[in-house]
Order: structure tokens, then sequence, then C-alpha cells
């Protein structure tokens, strides 16, 4: 079971998409968002959610009070399950206050290649089999979408190498849970 677990839909259950996803689990979940309200990154932030499977991610950040919201997903399913989800936190907001959330059915790398809008807060979930060569495309096309002060989250298994980071993205530190690895990285400053 997948729930929200903090703001104004705090505690509503979300669908899961029956395959082809692995869900963050709520321990890593919480974890993650602990640290994002200490560095003040959710209030106001233009999210991206790239692999998106349920949702979750974008959605507890636009529970938490994000600005907005683009869930990419290349599963039809999973897109299915990210819409009645997104519908269910929306249902939740305060009257007049209907969170901007979009949902786009296609490839995080297809996506990137043609997306305008600049993000602050992206979480990059992707299935443990995504190799090295996709993430890498994937990383490469997310440097220039990313707000100056913009804060990422990738998620793999601690049992997978570290990626390698582009140019314009650097390490902040990694963060352990079990068999989860979160990497945090910032957009290079240039000094």
């Amino acid at each position: 079971m997948t729930r929200i677990i903090s703001g104004f839909a705090g505690s509503l259950t979300l669908k899961v998409p029956s395959a082809g996803t692995r869900p963050t689990s709520d321990r890593v979940r919480e974890a993650l968002f602990s640290a994002l309200e200490a560095r003040d990154a959710i209030a106001g932030a233009r999210v991206l959610d790239l692999y998106a499977g349920s949702g979750a991610l974008a959605l507890e950040a636009i529970s938490r009070g994000a600005a907005s919201a683009v869930l990419v997903e290349k599963s039809y399913a999973a897109v299915q399950v990210c819409k009645a989800n997104a519908a269910l936190v929306s249902g939740r907001a305060g009257h007049g206050e209907r969170p901007s959330i979009r949902i786009i059915g296609k490839p995080a790398t297809s996506y990137l290649s043609s997306a305008l809008d600049e993000f602050d807060l992206v979480f990059i979930d992707p299935p443990y089999e995504v190799g090295g060569l996709e993430l890498d495309h994937v990383l490469e096309g997310l440097v220039p979408r990313l707000a100056p002060d913009a804060v990422v989250a990738l998620e793999r298994s601690t049992r997978t190498p570290a990626p390698a980071w582009p140019a314009g993205l650097e390490l902040d530190k990694v963060s352990r849970y079990g068999e989860t690895a979160i990497y945090w990285l910032n957009p290079e400053t240039t000094d």
C-alpha cells in the first residue's frame, strides 16, 4: 500500500500499477521528504517526477506545498494510475486551490529532449533494470531544465554502481536506506 504521508492529502491511499514499477517505500519517502523540508526545497517548487510510476513522489510534494508537478511515465497503465492519483490528491486541496499537475505519457529522454519548463525539484526513480546509458542521457537532458538552486534526488539500488555525472550536475551527498541509495545532486555552481 502506498499513501501520501503528510500535507493536505496526508494519509490518502494511492493506487499502484499492477506491474512494471517499484514504489519507493514509506520509510525511504519519509527520510527523503524530511531531508527536502530541512533544505526548504518543497514550498512553491516546480516539481518534475521522471519514471513516475504511481506518481507518489510528485504528489507527496504537491500535498506538502509544491506549486506544480509534471509526472513523466512511459507505461500506459502507470499513466492511468498517475491520472487517477492526481485527481484524488487534487480533490483534497483546499477550496479554489487546485494544484497544477500534468501527466506526460512518454519516455523520460523523449520528454526532456522537447521540454521547455524549468524545475526546482526533480525526482528520478527509474526501475532498477534501467541501464547506465539511458540514465546518462536522462541526466544530460535534465541539466538545461534545472533552476539555479534546484535539488535532484536520484534513487538507485545500492548494488548498482554510481552513475556518471554529466557536466552541469554535481553530487552533493549519498544517503543509504537498506537496499536503496539516494544521490542528492545540484546544478554545478560557477564561481
